[in-house]
């Protein structure tokens, strides 16, 4: 980086530094940004396509899942890894419509290029844009519908929107059902409505029968067998013992050693351990349990004589499930053995460990309104299963949110159309050049709905006509159909999404649009090599060479 002083140039930085420039860096992340959009516009909608992602082990999947998508590309461009980040976010705080808000940034930064090719400096874009996704908020709030967790059947609509579209669509109603029903278990009130914990929701899969065949059970499933082979395979009216210590002998703090000269000094060392087991185990007896659920380990010895007493063991579990487990029995998590009452044990009208597919599992069900649910899917091959958890994760989301939220907005393009004509009209009201931004944001809401068009096989421009005509007469809800391609009411039409998912979207994407346009140097120190095998390298993820910045195209894709 010269700078004439005098003829004699300085340089402060790395003569192997890559930088970029105005118009040439705003270009570079723009089309980045593009290209991370252009990838997974075509999975928008139930007719949208699938991609097929192969790791560098050669794994495959195969989703038109946007979070998964691109959680699995190899990404190395600076702009288009920003654009990836609005997908996390939406993932994170929504948990659906991350194709949405992906797909609106890209277009977004579109309109952008548009608008900086014409004279319009960035930060006058970047204005216009705010402006914009601050009324489109407003926008948004005065569309919604309210809805309840009474709403059963419109919850199960908003789930089925969600699913529609992915490989299990034929087992939709099932999964709808499991999802809808999981969350109203767990949901707690509020003074202010409902909060959802969606992580008191546990799915396990096995592969084997059908996706028909998932269920959900009132309290938990655990990938475990029982530790003893003479322990009671099947307890009912379960009184659980939640214990996060080990029932085991402690050691010392500090290494110690001990001599024994004398077998019977040996022989009464050994009984003082067994002693000490039997007293962790005759507590536990004493308060009541007859099941014992454990984080920590269990001794062989204590497992003996837990199984001589008739008391089924589980140990080695996660916190979480611990966690889970707890709200489920509604028992309490016990730190120290001696602390043990019977007020303290967790309760659960069954616990029996059954072989699912060759392979042991313990079910904890029958739980008296339990706060957290376990649901059990099925599937006839891994792929099934995988793409089945997926969208069941994005159905318990959605309805999550629609009950926290209280608030959902038809589908289908509808509130796209209707948001991109309130902010048209909007943008009449804008003075000065900011105006001209005001309107591209509503360009690029509308693209969302012609890409809908697109993907269902109509033509993008006489549907969107069409739609603003329908909409024009006031017809709010009005949308695509995309299975026979005919605009209909979809309120009517069941296809019901969150509101949370269109006002996260607009902020995301927004935020994400306008830190990338104002972006007009980029300055990358050199790329340290990578090892053979890694990513790029070869046994690497398929075309992953560093996508570096010139040319702007991410790595990996």
């Amino acid at each position: 980086m010269p700078n004439g002083q005098g003829g004699q140039p300085i340089f402060i930085l790395s003569e192997d530094t890559e930088r970029q420039k105005g118009r040439d860096a705003q270009k570079s992340n723009i089309r980045a940004g593009k290209v991370i959009g252009d990838t997974v516009r075509s999975t928008l909608g139930p007719k949208g396509m699938d991609k097929m992602l192969v790791d560098s082990l050669g794994d495959v999947v195969i989703t038109n899942d946007g979070a998964t998508i691109l959680d699995e590309m190899d990404v190395e461009h600076p702009g288009a890894e920003m654009v990836i980040e609005v997908a996390e976010t939406q993932e994170e705080e929504v948990g659906d419509g991350t194709t949405t808000a992906v797909v609106l940034a890209a277009d977004l930064l579109d309109e952008a290029s548009d608008l900086l090719d014409r004279g319009i400096h960035s930060s006058i874009v970047a204005s216009g844009y705010s402006m914009a996704a601050a009324k489109a908020q407003e926008f948004l709030e005065e569309m919604a519908e309210e809805i309840s967790l009474e709403d059963e059947d419109m919850l199960r609509q908003v789930a089925t929107t969600a699913m529609t579209g992915k490989k299990v669509e034929a087992n939709v109603e099932t999964l709808s059902g499991l999802g809808v029903e999981a969350v109203r278990q767990v949901a707690e009130k509020t003074e202010e409505g409902y909060t959802v914990d969606t992580d008191n929701i546990s799915i396990e899969t096995k592969e084997g029968s059908s996706v028909e065949d998932s269920s959900m059970v009132n309290g938990l499933v655990l990938d475990e067998e029982i530790d003893h082979p003479n322990m009671p395979r099947k307890v009912e009216n379960a009184r659980i013992a939640l214990l996060n210590e080990a029932i085991e002998v402690k050691e010392t703090e500090a290494d110690s050693e001990i001599r024994v000269s004398d077998p019977d000094e040996l022989q009464k060392f050994m009984d003082h351990e067994e002693e000490e087991l039997r007293k962790m185990v005759d507590k536990i007896d004493e308060v009541g349990a007859n099941v014992v659920i454990s984080g920590e380990d269990i001794d062989d010895m204590a497992q003996h004589f837990l199984a001589q007493r008739g008391i089924l063991a589980v140990s080695s579990l996660g916190s979480s499930d611990m966690e889970k487990l707890a709200n489920a029995s509604r028992g309490n998590l016990t730190n120290n053995i001696d602390d043990l009452t019977s007020e303290d044990l967790g309760k659960a009208g069954l616990v029996e460990e059954r072989k699912i597919s060759g392979e042991e599992m313990t079910f904890i069900e029958k739980c008296e309104n339990p706060k957290a649910v376990s649901i059990l899917i099925r599937g006839g091959t891994e792929h099934i299963v995988d793409e089945a958890e997926r969208s069941l994760e994005d159905a318990i989301n959605v309805v999550a949110a629609s009950i926290e939220s209280g608030k959902v907005v038809s589908g289908g393009g509808a509130t796209e159309i209707e948001l991109a004509m309130k902010i048209a009209d909007y943008a009449d009201s804008v003075g000065g050049k900011e105006a001209l931004a005001v309107q591209a944001f509503a360009d690029a809401v509308e693209s969302i709905a012609r890409s809908l068009a697109e993907n269902a096989g109509q033509d993008p421009i006489d549907k969107i006509v069409e739609l603003r005509s329908k909409h024009e007469e006031n017809g709010v809800h009005q949308g695509l159909h995309a299975y026979d391609g005919k605009v209909k009411d979809m309120m009517e039409e069941g296809v019901i999404e969150p509101l949370t998912i269109k006002t996260q979207a607009v902020s995301s994407g927004t935020e994400a649009a306008t830190m990338i346009i104002r972006v007009d140097d980029v300055i990358a120190a050199e790329q340290e090599e990578v090892p053979a095998g890694g990513p790029g390298g070869p046994g690497g993820a398929p075309g992953g060479a560093p996508g570096g910045m010139p040319g702007g195209t991410p790595g990996g894709m």
